[in-house]
């Protein structure tokens, strides 16, 4: 299990990694200013999605993880 600084620093990488530096730090800021409910974002995150499709997408991703450590 990692440390919430270990999440923390992954996060921030791959926030970067996608969004470019600038963008990355626009993100937080935008986080950091709105009000969030994270629950009520995760209720619709998949709804238009089939069990199969939300499937899928995790076994896609964890091909690509799994190539990105080899």
């Amino acid at each position: 299990m990692m440390t919430n600084t270990e999440i923390k620093l992954k996060g921030l990488q791959i926030l970067t990694e996608s969004l470019g530096l600038v963008e990355a730090e626009r993100f937080v800021a935008l986080i950091q200013q709105e009000p969030f409910d994270y629950t009520k974002w995760r209720d619709g995150l998949f709804e238009d999605l089939t069990v199969e499709e939300i499937s899928r997408r995790a076994m896609e991703l964890r091909r690509r993880n799994a190539e990105q450590t080899d």
